[in-house]
């Protein structure tokens, strides 16, 4: 979208030396280039935040895997409580059916629901 911008202006007669001007130019669909980069900035900011995040969860596990806890457990415990507690019971409804079908011994904690 950048180079529309870019031939729109060539095609007007003004030079493309000056990459403020071509920014701050609206092509025929309304795109500001100073406000795309704003925005792809941000993005681009967002992104390293969260790779910087997710090397922090990874050291998390890597300290509980060291302290003899699980970490699969743990993943499973986290994924588990950011769930609806409806959404919870019936996907606990729905393993035990499953289970029962294929013959499976359920877990001894699900009788005290």
């Amino acid at each position: 979208m950048l180079e529309v911008a870019e031939s729109s202006t060539l095609s007007r007669g003004k030079s493309s030396n000056n990459k403020s001007s071509n920014r701050k130019a609206s092509t025929k669909e309304g795109i500001s280039g100073e406000h795309l980069e704003q925005i792809i900035m941000r993005i681009e900011r967002l992104e390293e935040e969260k790779a910087e995040l997710a090397q922090d969860v990874r050291d998390l596990y890597l300290e509980a895997k060291s302290n003899g806890f699980d970490p699969k457990i743990i993943r499973q415990i986290v994924r588990l409580r950011k769930m609806e507690p409806n959404d919870l019971e019936e996907q606990e409804t729905l393993l035990h059916v499953y289970m029962r079908a294929l013959g499976m011994a359920l877990p001894s904690s699900s009788s005290t629901h």
